[in-house]
């Protein structure tokens, strides 16, 4: 399982988290998002922790704390949803010839 952490401020580091999240238990994995373009951090983290009852006590304290300036969001993440190859189903196309 993971942990969804939002609001983040967008100077924070995978450091910073480790830090954060240690002090629940065993920080397996922390996943730092940015933006394709900008290279800037996207606002919102992973994190994974060694068992569920340390992402659990995580959640409960730090959901809604005010850290680095912002007030955090933490929750269990959502599974991440399968997105297709390309266009559905031409679904993008439009139909130009009645201009013609």
């Amino acid at each position: 399982m993971s942990i969804y952490v939002g609001n983040l401020s967008y100077s924070v580091t995978q450091d910073d988290l480790i830090a954060v999240f240690t002090e629940y238990g065993r920080v397996e994995r922390v996943t730092l998002p940015t933006d394709r373009d900008t290279g800037r951090i996207r606002g919102f983290a992973f994190v994974e922790m060694e068992t569920e009852a340390m992402e659990t006590a995580a959640i409960e304290a730090l959901d809604g704390a005010e850290w680095m300036g912002r007030d955090l969001k933490v929750n269990k993440a959502k599974p991440r949803e399968q997105r297709s190859g390309g266009p559905r189903g031409g679904g993008n196309r439009r139909n130009f010839s009645r201009y013609e």
